[in-house]
């Protein structure tokens, strides 16, 4: 054998032995460029998702919040700490039917004391023959007025019978009220018992003449909560549940008795001088 040849079959043995070397090399390379083949394909035939914009966004976080669970409204607070505390004053006229809706009136009332004392509004009971109460748990009584203020068309009515829980409403002071702060009605108008209508405080220290009376009311507290009749007498609450006013009557220019926007109360400290209440 010559040298070349040995040479020759030097270079095809160092070749034999790389082969298998070669061989997975080039089988590693074919896979990767199948899997770079499959994703390039997987790419073009399966869009990229869109690209959240910020109203997307906020729709989103609109979307969580509508879905979180809500306290419950302040005014339902303001409610519940009132409802014991207030009645229902029906009135019969003398030599009328006392059957008949016509021949009495309906109004409210508050109780505001331990001794189960009702303020209310003189022109709801002044004129009646009976006064018929009902309280909140269901108690009927008989009303009798042991106290008035006509001045300022407050009234104090004593129950013939007390319900087995009295629960007075706490009352307020009406000199930290200020224009703008929340205002609550509460009684029931048109004879819809424990009604509950909210504004805000929209005037202070009003003058108020009504229709049917010569008697002209000072040092009212102005409302825009809704009154209608059979809201006289009821209590003007703050955001506390606490009594600043008795809702005394309501302003409409035309003849017709209906609310129109404003009414107005008696602040507590004058109105709950006619119960022996103490002033602020």
């Amino acid at each position: 054998m010559d040298r070349f040849s040995s040479a020759s079959s030097e270079v095809g043995q160092r070749l034999q032995r790389f082969r298998p070397y070669w061989l997975g090399t080039a089988l590693f390379l074919a896979g990767m460029l199948a899997a770079l083949g499959a994703i390039l394909l997987y790419q073009t035939l399966t869009p990229a998702p869109p690209q959240l914009t910020l109203r997307d966004v906020n729709n989103s976080v609109a979307e969580a919040l509508a879905s979180a669970p809500q306290p419950p409204a302040y005014s339902s607070f303001v409610y519940r700490v009132i409802q014991p505390s207030l009645v229902l004053i029906q009135t019969s006229i003398p030599g009328e039917d006392d059957d008949d809706e016509e021949g009495g009136g309906l109004g409210s009332g508050v109780i505001v004391n331990d001794s189960g004392d009702i303020l209310t509004s003189l022109h709801v009971v002044e004129d009646a023959a009976t006064i018929r109460l009902l309280f909140a748990d269901g108690t009927e009584a008989i009303g009798q007025i042991v106290a008035a203020q006509p001045e300022n068309d407050i009234a104090v009515l004593q129950p013939s019978q007390l319900p087995e829980l009295l629960i007075p409403a706490t009352l307020g002071n009406p000199n930290a009220v200020r224009i703008g702060d929340e205002a609550y009605a509460v009684g029931h108008p048109l004879g819809l018992y424990g009604s509950m209508s909210a504004g805000v405080i929209s005037g202070l220290n009003r003058s108020f003449r009504p229709s049917n009376s010569d008697q002209r009311l000072e040092n009212l507290i102005q409302i825009d909560a809704a009154v209608n009749p059979g809201n006289s007498g009821g209590p003007l609450l703050n955001r506390d549940g606490q009594v600043v006013g008795i809702v005394v009557g309501l302003v409409n220019p035309t003849e017709r008795n209906f609310f129109i926007g404003i009414g107005f109360a008696v602040p507590i400290d004058i109105a709950g001088g006619a119960a022996g209440l103490p002033p602020y």
